[in-house]
């Protein structure tokens, strides 16, 4: 089904990113004063940033999202769960935390159930939207659609295509099989290698509703040139 984007609705789906191991606390300064300018959704931080963060976008529309298990996700659950209780009590306004892919491997499914039940339990006790990492570079499709079922019974908000840190990103094809398996309570959120306009919109008419990258500025930027270029306010995708 296709709907209508003004160029903020497009910024407005944009998870402005950095995660790098090394980035200063004027890196995360910068970040959110860039979400600020562009209207961006959310930023998109290691745990250890959620407080920095949401006290600078304090009074503002846009999320702190909190990296949970990055990039790996080899802890236990319990870990994560404590992870994810100290991200939301410390700022954090959006949660992403990725999958333990060692119990993928297993077909340990109710494992991976109870992983994602635990932490979307605690993400919808706060009101702070979810999403699972299910970095599927690293996934055959049958994995992939083995945990889209079983994102459709626990319903967390998203589930997300990659972390960016591994073998590879976001696929037009992933953000479809994903999208149309997860059913309607649970939306998609592509990232991994989106790095222009054009890979950005491919996304979206994908079936993304959020997309997650470091290049939202350009690719913002990118946009509004070619909507004036075209004379054009909007984009129907």
């Amino acid at each position: 089904m296709s709907k209508t984007y003004t160029l903020d609705d497009l910024a407005r789906l944009v998870d402005h990113t950095n995660l790098h191991a090394d980035a200063t606390e004027q890196d995360m300064k910068k970040l959110c004063d860039e979400a600020r300018a562009y209207h961006f959704k959310m930023v998109a931080v290691n745990q250890v940033q959620s407080k920095f963060c949401s006290e600078q976008l304090a009074g503002t529309d846009i999320h702190t999202g909190a990296a949970i298990a990055f990039p790996l996700g080899q802890t236990s659950i319990e870990s994560k769960v404590a992870e994810t209780e100290d991200a939301i009590a410390n700022g954090a306004t959006e949660i992403d935390y990725v999958i333990n892919i060692t119990q993928v491997k297993a077909k340990n499914w109710a494992y991976l159930e109870d992983e994602m039940a635990r932490i979307v339990e605690v993400c919808d006790k706060a009101q702070v939207p979810s999403k699972v990492i299910f970095e599927n570079c690293l996934l055959t499709d049958e994995e992939k659609l083995a945990l889209c079922e079983i994102a459709s019974r626990v319903k967390p908000t998203f589930v997300k295509t990659s972390t960016g840190f591994s073998t590879g990103g976001a696929t037009v094809a992933d953000v479809e099989l994903m999208a149309s398996h997860v059913g309607p309570d649970v939306q998609v959120k592509a990232a991994g290698g989106i790095r222009d306009a054009d890979t950005f919109l491919d996304m979206v008419r994908a079936g993304a509703t959020r997309i997650g990258t470091s290049s939202g500025i350009s690719i913002i930027e990118a946009l509004k040139a070619r909507m004036a270029d075209e004379g054009v306010e909007s984009y129907t995708l």
